[in-house]
């Protein structure tokens, strides 16, 4: 928490650290369901859950912290999950010098898949066919799949799990091929553009 001396006004930033002030979505198709909500903590408490597209408020920090909380070695511990994003957001501010918010919001708009394709039966035949992907469904892949690979990439290495996911944001912030969302964001659309 930050106080101006001439106002007396309370500036809310995540972990005490990161303005969200200045984060925008540029995508147009996402800007509805990215939230930079400004929360001191990214911990709801579940209060969404029970509402269609509800999630779609949620801080997409908290977002990140829910997708990392894999069957494993942190599936259940949001504390942990928590620390684990906190640390990757202090070596993401190191590396580039920029508000890691900013830093994950590029990294999901780059991770998004816009196709996909899906199973058509007809007549006994399976026919893959591609399809536009929702917003929202885009969003959660591209969360899904930078958890994925930051998990892949600090199991059987020295490096930690907050190594792996700064990376992994850094990588995806600048649409690098090194970064699992993207390569996995490129097969997608690449076995979609062969099924259309």
């Amino acid at each position: 928490m930050v106080r101006t001396e001439n106002k007396q006004e309370e500036r809310i930033e995540l972990f005490g650290k990161w303005s969200v002030d200045n984060v925008e979505v540029t995508e147009a198709g996402l800007k509805r369901y990215i939230s930079v909500g400004t929360t001191y903590l990214p911990h709801s408490g579940g209060r969404h859950e029970h509402k269609k597209f509800r999630k779609s408020k949620v801080s997409i920090v908290e977002r990140l912290v829910n997708s990392m909380m894999r069957h494993g070695r942190s599936g259940g511990k949001k504390a942990k999950t928590e620390k684990i994003v906190r640390g990757a957001f202090d070596i993401v501010n190191l590396k580039t010098g920029l508000n890691p918010v900013e830093v994950l919001v590029r990294a999901v708009q780059n991770a998004a898949p816009c196709e996909d394709t899906t199973r058509i039966t007809y007549g006994g035949i399976v026919y893959h066919m591609s399809v536009d992907v929702a917003p929202q469904r885009r969003v959660d892949v591209a969360l899904r799949f930078t958890a994925v690979g930051a998990e892949n990439a600090s199991s059987g290495t020295q490096k930690t799990i907050e190594e792996c996911l700064a990376d992994e944001l850094i990588f995806a912030s600048q649409g690098d091929n090194r970064s699992y969302a993207v390569k996995k964001r490129n097969e997608m659309e690449r076995i979609a553009l062969s099924s259309r």
